[in-house]
């Protein structure tokens, strides 16, 4: 009997984090790609957690990771980085990670090229706003 409990409570403790770990796995930890950033129209329309886009905030859209994860942002050309929190999501096109808020494109100096290369470093969980 009590090995039956025992091998029961197993299960139930790897089952119960199973989602846990997809959803880790599903999410990199670091990434590198191309990075664009949102045009001035989308001030003020609801981002995909529910928040208006703030032009001024630093944050970014990413296409799988959760809502609130805290990113340093690099632009290798000059090595400045900035932290963002992904509150949408996006982009829409195949060839790019992600759409930076223009403040925190402004940090990284990439306002004059459009799209730039990035590395991406997941540093945190920040607080997650509306769902």
């Amino acid at each position: 009997m009590r090995q039956s409990l025992a091998a029961l409570a197993a299960a139930l403790l790897f089952v119960s984090t199973a989602p846990l770990h997809a959803q880790q796995a599903a999410s990199p930890v670091a990434e590198d790609g191309k990075l664009a950033y949102y045009g001035s129209r989308f001030a003020g329309r609801k981002t995909a957690n529910g928040e208006r886009f703030n032009p001024q905030a630093l944050t970014m859209a990413h296409k799988t990771l959760p809502f609130g994860t805290l990113v340093r942002v690099t632009n290798p050309a000059n090595q400045r980085s900035v932290v963002v929190r992904v509150n949408d999501r996006g982009p829409s096109t195949a060839d790019r990670v992600g759409d930076l808020s223009p403040a925190a494109a402004r940090q990284l100096r990439m306002t004059g090229a459009g799209v730039v290369d990035a590395k991406l470093e997941v540093v945190g969980r920040g607080k997650r706003k509306r769902a």
